[in-house]
């Protein structure tokens, strides 16, 4: 993460479950991301009745705590995470984990508008989001678009590590194009 953010300048958020870093203390964690040129942290499995001891290590250390809300999110629930996150808020775009699959959840966009009923923070969408047509369209009414699985999975793919490096590269250049040309707000 040091070497990506220094080449690029680029905020870099990790994306954990909560065990590993609870294991290897919060606190430790929190000072080497930030040193490290880290932006913050996506924890999906932290409820936020539980993460107050991180909210506190992040700010004092300047990182994002990003909470993750899913299309079955009640209105009270939205609130709770709205409120005690930072940074923005990550809308999965459907039930379920992440990975590729041939169409995005079409109850994203809903998810979005309720979302921002209850706060200013960005809100991103992810999860399911693996091909330009699908990502384009859901920069139609997200902050931003988040892709993963489809770039680890070209990774993992591919002859060896030149040719991984091209394919991301192609990959996110052909995703970013899409977002920017369709980036035109439905609210």
């Amino acid at each position: 993460m040091r070497e990506a953010y220094q080449a690029t300048g680029k905020p870099i958020l990790v994306m954990s479950y909560w065990n590993p870093i609870d294991k290897y203390g919060p606190e430790r964690f929190g000072s080497e991301l930030a040193e490290a040129g880290g932006a913050g942290c996506i924890l999906p499995d932290l409820p936020v009745e539980e993460s107050a001891l991180w909210r506190e290590t992040a700010a004092r250390h300047g990182l994002a705590t990003v909470f993750v809300a899913a299309p079955n999110t009640t209105d009270e629930r939205l609130r709770e995470l709205t409120t005690a996150g930072t940074g923005f808020v990550y809308a999965s775009s459907l039930m379920g984990v992440t990975g590729t699959r041939d169409a995005a959840g079409t109850s994203a966009d809903a998810l979005v508008r309720r979302i921002r009923a209850t706060t200013d923070l960005p809100v991103c969408v992810g999860i399911g989001i693996s091909d330009a047509a699908q990502a384009a369209r859901t920069a139609r009414f997200a902050d931003g678009v988040i892709v993963a699985s489809v770039l680890v999975k070209a990774v993992l793919d591919a002859p060896d590590a030149a040719a991984g490096t091209a394919i991301v590269a192609e990959l996110t250049a052909e995703l970013s194009r899409a977002t920017r040309r369709h980036a035109e707000p439905s609210w």
